[in-house]
């Protein structure tokens, strides 16, 4: 439907839009930068800003990229697509007291069809769709800075124009190279800033889009409204910050379609000015408008809440010290200080860091502090901004602050913690939406420099560096996003106190095999933060394993002593208890984990083996077939139970369990192997042969499946088959127990049949 308005005040608001360009000062006239035909200025970005981040395309899965995508289950085509809607964006339940409570549904759905395509967790997809979407938003970032630069103008044939074709360029570029914008693209994670902005802008040009007058001469299109409501809630779908739009829509609706002089209009509403209604300033349908925007917003902030179930997160005090300190003195000026940080990477976006969290900006607890200057700073260049765009009598000046200081606070405000706790410190994905309104504000400043300044072209060249900086940066940045290694490391000269930094790399270099590099990382982790349970989780795992005793029970009973309910601490404890044989306290440890993590397959396969040592078999088989009921695909407990069964002499039910675990688990050759001992035992040669030849084409190298595989057929009489795979497996483990001295004892049946054949 199309609101209609015939009076006087709906046509003297259609001419005046259509005087804007020659009523309003042109940008570019004092902006000295290249002009392009539209077509070939998009071609330009695009193909910058695809070059930028193109390294990052055969990047691995790293970091979040761990939980968002290759642990997510929501990925699967086994999870039923609606699943989707309930899920946060980790995977688990929305409803769930533990669950984060990012409800990014349509994120995750793109990350399920990017699976489905590729067949699997291969990252090439998913790193190209990235680009794909940065390159598309840089593009649409022509369009929308040649409205917010330039003003809102269409043709007599609803074509809407570019009034600031330099300026919105040189704007696009400044976005298209930005390095703090590195994390979205190069992080398959920020996929979901990325379609947020996407929908955000669309939001936006839709909006505009209602005031392009159509034949009947309407003022303007309730539709298109409506369109970018939608748009709008498709953007939160995405990413949270997604809401903020409807507010922006808001703001340029006063501003551009209405004009509004935000300090005159305060000061008629504070002294009651009967001309307020005389101007008509509220009543160009702008209320209607809001009303709108604001019903929208509203009732998919109501739903996004119904839906989301309970209160908002836990957070810990690691993930944001700031939001836990006592003082409301000690948050506030904290809180101001991330702002400044921010605004700082916005500013100059050398250093940058995937984690900012666990110490790496150490609270600000007194106003001797010197780093109170950078927020001190920062209100006093916010406030000089704010009172330009307020009082300044240039109206155009006025129009391009305020929707320039718009733009980069309000979508940040999801992020600031003045509505509710946010789970990090400072991270670099949250600005990319915000720095819309930098390039805004930087635009703005060149044109004010270049209209000063004698000579115009070393200013333009002093831009093209700073653009060639950001490019190059981007570039780096990338390469850096390609492995954890790399991005891991290159935070440590950020963060250096981030306990999290050195986790991360003590991590890598751990599940590379590097123990010895690993543990100096994990023991800076903890040093840094005394209360790092993960990494003294992992720390004492590795001391475990190189028979560290002592040390790896101190540190796993002070993780559980800080934090009772860490079950997977727990298992551990237990694991290295058994191994000191205090038998008991290891079975407690045990349960204490199955306690507090009631699904714990790899805790009952733990438990079993206790139990298997301590000759207590039918506990030891009832724990293992827990591991396999909660995981049918866990190789070693099903191993384990064909093993003990073996071992007893139930040799039917081994080879019933052994089968079992076969049809689950087809292709594991351990499987293959203990179900083949078992049939060989039981006189079914011909069966244990084929499953001993497909277990030594799986894994050709096992010295011990080629030494029983040569006992079958020495029990079988297939004496030169037997006399090979001895060899062989000889071959390959010279000290394999009980090979020799079956080879022997074979070799000496041989020469007797020899010389009795002679």
């Amino acid at each position: 439907q199309i609101f209609n308005q015939h009076n006087a005040e709906a046509l003297s608001l259609e001419q005046a839009f259509h005087r804007m360009a020659q009523t309003e000062p042109n940008l570019d006239h004092d902006v000295s930068w290249f002009l392009l035909p539209s077509y070939w200025a998009k071609m330009v970005v695009a193909l910058i800003s695809f070059l930028c981040f193109a390294n990052s395309y055969d990047g691995d899965f790293v970091f979040d990229d761990s939980e968002a995508i290759i642990n997510n289950k929501d990925l699967r085509a086994e999870t039923p697509l609606g699943d989707l809607w309930y899920h946060d964006f980790w995977g688990s339940k929305l409803s769930s007291n533990t669950s984060h409570k990012s409800y990014r549904p349509l994120t995750v759905l793109t990350f399920r069809i990017n699976y489905l395509l590729a067949g699997g967790f291969y990252p090439v997809g998913f790193h190209v769709i990235n680009i794909i979407l940065h390159c598309t938003i840089s593009v649409l970032m022509i369009d929308v800075f040649s409205i917010l630069l330039g003003g809102l103008q269409f043709s007599n044939k609803g074509r809407r124009l570019n009034l600031a074709p330099k300026s919105s360029l040189l704007a696009a570029l400044l976005f298209a190279v930005h390095p703090v914008h590195t994390e979205c693209v190069a992080g398959i994670v920020g996929r979901a800033d990325l379609l947020c902005a996407l929908f955000f802008l669309l939001s936006f040009l839709g909006y505009c889009k209602a005031f392009r007058e159509n034949k009947e001469g309407h003022t303007f299109s309730v539709l298109w409204v409506l369109v970018s409501v939608i748009l709008g809630a498709i953007a939160m779908l995405c990413k949270e910050q997604g809401i903020t739009i409807l507010g922006l829509n808001a703001v340029f609706d006063a501003l551009v379609i209405n004009k509004i002089n935000l300090l005159e209009l305060i000061q008629k509403l504070l002294h009651k000015d009967k001309s307020l209604e005389n101007a008509g300033q509220l009543r160009k349908g702008l209320l209607f408008r809001i009303t709108l925007l604001m019903s929208g917003g509203a009732s998919i902030l109501y739903i996004r809440w119904r839906i989301m179930g309970t209160g908002p997160p836990a957070f810990t005090e690691v993930d944001n010290p700031a939001s836990f300190a006592d003082s409301l003195f000690v948050r506030a000026i904290n809180y101001n200080y991330y702002y400044s940080l921010n605004a700082w990477l916005l500013l100059c976006p050398w250093w940058l860091c995937f984690d900012w969290s666990m110490g790496c900006i150490p609270l600000i607890k007194s106003v001797s502090d010197w780093r109170i200057i950078a927020l001190a700073t920062l209100w006093f260049c916010l406030i000089g901004l704010i009172c330009q765009a307020l009082c300044s009598e240039d109206s155009h000046k006025r129009r391009i602050l305020t929707l320039g200081l718009g733009f980069l606070i309000i979508p940040f405000l999801p992020a600031s913690n003045l509505f509710f706790r946010v789970g990090f410190v400072i991270a670099e994905r949250v600005i990319y939406l915000p720095s819309i309104g930098y390039c805004i504000l930087f635009t703005y400043g060149f044109s004010l420099l270049s209209k000063q300044a004698k000579k115009k072209k070393i200013l333009a060249v002093a831009v093209l560096g700073i653009l060639l900086i950001n490019f190059m940066r981007c570039a780096l940045r990338s390469s850096q996003w390609r492995s954890e290694e790399q991005l891991f490391r290159s935070a440590l000269s950020v963060c250096p106190l981030n306990a999290k930094v050195h986790y991360n790399v003590g991590k890598n270099l751990a599940d590379k095999g590097n123990q010895s590099a690993a543990i100096k990382y994990y023991r800076e982790a903890v040093r840094l933060n005394p209360k790092y349970v993960h990494a003294m989780n992992n720390l004492g795992n590795i001391l475990k394993e190189r028979n560290e005793l002592q040390e790896a029970e101190e540190l796993l009973s002070l993780a559980v002593q800080i934090q009772p309910d860490f079950a997977a601490a727990w298992m551990n404890l237990g694991i290295v208890q058994n191994s000191l044989r205090r038998f008991e306290e290891a079975e407690q440890s045990y349960w204490t984990a199955i306690k507090h993590r009631k699904k714990y397959p790899d805790c009952y396969y733990n438990l079993g083996r206790l139990y298997a040592d301590l000759n207590r078999h039918v506990d030891a088989l009832n724990a293992w077939r827990n591991a396999t009921v909660l995981k049918p695909e866990h190789s070693l407990a099903w191993n384990n139970m064909i093993i003990l069964l073996d071992n007893t002499g139930n040799l039917a039910q081994a080879e019933a369990v052994g089968r079992e675990a076969l049809e689950l688990i087809p292709n594991d050759h351990s499987l293959m192997f203990s179900l083949a001992n078992v049939l060989g035992k039981s006189q079914k040669y011909k069966e244990s042969e084929a499953l001993f030849l497909k277990a030594i084409k799986a894994n050709p190298n096992a010295a011990s499946y080629h030494g029983n595989l040569a006992v079958l057929y020495h029990r079988w009489g297939n004496l030169d088959l037997a006399k090979k795979h001895y060899e062989v497996s000889l071959k390959l483990d010279p000290m394999a127990p009980g090979t020799k001295e079956n080879y022997n004892l074979l070799r000496r049946k041989l020469e007797q049949l020899q010389k009795k054949g002679g």
